[in-house]
């Protein structure tokens, strides 16, 4: 369930850009360009002959070095007997010198580009284009990748399949899915990113010898959610310790859908606060008292609601604050969350605004984002989003591209709003303000259900009542979510979550202590 806690080099994504500033540093730090091709030749014909048993095989070259990276898998190929054909679109005199080198290193023939040449063939090696491709493919390219989906031929990529922007994940037009991508070094978001991600296959990161400390000389603020970039911040129970030093969180409960905010407790208890309040409207309150049983149930009168939150919010310990799930916008009920919202953020303490709080302030989002002035986690998915940050689609960092490029509209959102956002989908992405930003990776499609974000945001208002940071808590949450939703598989119900969250704590513990003695 659990892979091993690293504690150097965090789970980094570059970017096409960066990783060509990697490459270089390598180069630099004397290790010659021709062995990086070599070795990732290599490590993809590796990567091919274990999965794949002997068959005919097409290898399709472009004119860049992921061309060069072709030849070189060409040659593996052939040395092993296996049946190859070779294509290359370009001309030798616009390679590089590496990837002239072994364009001139090939033993067989090199074939124009045709789809005649999909014929008989059982295996394509796709190196046309890699992740630094930033338009739609055209002519024989466009015309290969076209007959390649319409045959629906095997493909192994090279870094990414031809026609996927490695920096957003996005499809430049068609593109021929990929069984098997092998890629080097470090992910790239684009890996991550839907529908890069799916467009992917199984992915293999090979090692070609640049070495981990050119990853000092770059300036990184992407990561792979994994447990190394939190663990040591993860607030465990003290020997010592008691309730009141787990924090209490309090959950603003709506009126009519009830379930919602149960499950935001629930979720908030079973991460570890010491104590959860769920304060509910009067009409409600038998409801929530009677399906609660370590939860604290909070009356607010329907004349004096308002002011009832206010006094429960005088409380100092009350440190952590989540209003959204089940919160309403019908009528009165939108102006009654907007009024819960405001206030919760003017406490000025730990708050996650989830759902129906992000979409009370949907026709004027700016009055949201100026009453933010302390530690806040949104959590939008995005039709959520979209109505709270209707201009980010404009903005010029992403109409340049004419892509959808998730990671830079979840930094955009924190930039403007001052919360760190929890961007929710297959492929979830949490921005900090300051320009950090983590893609999830480890949910299954089984979380695709009800009451599914409801527990994601009780577990995040959870770890921050035990004094997590935001950008901390989020990540952390998002991924025990995933691996919660991985140990329930297929079948799983929101009400689950909560319940089966000790066993993956109590792996990921394990796990952790193992790896700090």
């Amino acid at each position: 369930m659990m892979e091993h806690i690293r504690k150097q080099y965090p789970p980094f994504l570059l970017t096409a850009n960066e990783m060509g500033k990697a490459d270089q540093a390598a180069v630099v730090a004397g290790v010659p360009a021709m062995d990086l091709m070599a070795a990732a030749g290599k490590a993809v014909a590796d990567a091919v002959v274990e999965r794949w048993s002997e068959r005919p095989t097409l290898v399709l070259c472009g004119p860049g070095n992921n061309g060069g990276d072709g030849f070189v898998v060409a040659q593996h190929l052939r040395s092993m007997d296996w049946p190859v054909r070779l294509a290359f679109l370009g001309s030798v005199d616009g390679l590089s010198t590496e990837a002239a080198h072994f364009y001139r290193a090939w033993q067989g023939d090199i074939e124009p580009f045709s789809t005649d040449l999909l014929d008989q063939t059982k295996l394509v090696i796709d190196a046309m284009f890699g992740a630094g491709l930033a338009r739609p493919l055209e002519g024989n390219a466009r015309d290969m990748v076209d007959a390649m989906i319409t045959r629906n031929i095997t493909v192994c990529a090279i870094d990414v399949p031809s026609g996927v922007d490695g920096t957003t994940g996005a499809a430049l037009g068609k593109v021929a899915p990929a069984e098997l991508t092998v890629t080097f070094f470090r992910k790239k978001p684009g890996h991550l990113l839907f529908p890069g991600r799916g467009l992917c296959g199984h992915l293999v990161v090979a090692d070609i010898g640049i070495p981990e400390s050119v990853l000092d000389e770059l300036t990184l603020q992407t990561w792979e959610n994994r447990p190394e970039l939190w663990c040591q911040y993860y607030p465990w129970p003290r020997l010592d310790g008691h309730k009141y030093h787990r924090g209490h969180a309090v959950v603003y409960g709506g009126e009519t859908m009830t379930g919602a905010s149960r499950l935001t407790a629930r979720g908030a208890m079973r991460v570890g606060a010491g104590l959860v309040t769920l304060a509910a409207p009067i009409k409600a309150w038998a409801v929530y008292a009677t399906a609660l049983t370590g939860v604290m149930v909070a009356k607010l009168e329907v004349s004096q609601e308002s002011e009832d939150f206010d006094v429960l919010l005088l409380d100092p310990r009350h440190n952590a604050i989540v209003v959204g799930p089940g919160a309403g916008l019908a009528g009165f009920e939108r102006i009654r969350t907007r009024k819960i919202v405001l206030k919760a953020l003017a406490t000025g303490r730990a708050t996650v605004l989830d759902a129906d709080a992000l979409s009370a302030f949907s026709d004027d989002p700016q009055i949201l984002f100026d009453a933010i002035n302390g530690p806040c986690v949104m959590t939008p998915h995005d039709g959520e989003f979209a109505r709270l940050f209707p201009e980010i689609n404009k903005s010029p960092e992403i109409n340049k591209s004419h892509l959808d490029d998730k990671l830079t509209r979840a930094r955009l959102a924190a930039k403007q709003s001052g919360a760190v956002v929890v961007l929710k989908g297959a492929d979830t992405v949490i921005a900090s303000p300051d320009g950090r930003a983590i893609i999830n990776s480890n949910a299954p499609a089984d979380l695709a259900t009800g009451g599914s974000g409801d527990v994601l945001a009780g577990f995040i208002v959870g770890l921050l009542a035990q004094g997590m940071a935001p950008f901390d808590a989020a990540s952390a949450a998002v991924w025990m979510h995933g691996e919660v939703g991985n140990e329930i598989g297929s079948g799983l119900i929101a009400e689950d979550l909560p319940d089966h969250l000790p066993k993956v704590l109590s792996a990921f513990k394990a796990q952790y202590f193992s790896s700090h003695q």
